[in-house]
């Protein structure tokens, strides 16, 4: 076994409401920055051991699956490196 860590990002789906989002596009607009658009996202950092990285990202994507996300309004991204 090998250790990895997989790193899992949730964001909403397009056309899902963002407040968080929306709130903070707003406020980065006051600052005088300006956008074509902002969406928030969680990132989850999973340190695991496994026989290879296809293995990894199958077991992180199954996490993601079964608690992380919800499929109905999330999207998620899995990538795996190897522990240092």
């Amino acid at each position: 076994m090998t250790a990895y860590t997989a790193t899992v990002t949730v964001r909403l789906k397009h056309g899902v409401l963002d407040p968080e989002a929306e709130t903070t596009q707003k406020a980065l607009e006051r600052l005088g920055f300006e956008l074509g658009d902002l969406r928030s996202a969680d990132r989850f950092e999973i340190d695991l051991d496994a026989a290879d990285s296809d293995e990894a990202a199958e077991r992180a994507g199954e996490m993601a699956d079964r608690l992380l996300a919800n499929p109905t309004i999330h999207d998620y991204d899995v990538t795996v490196e190897a522990a240092e």
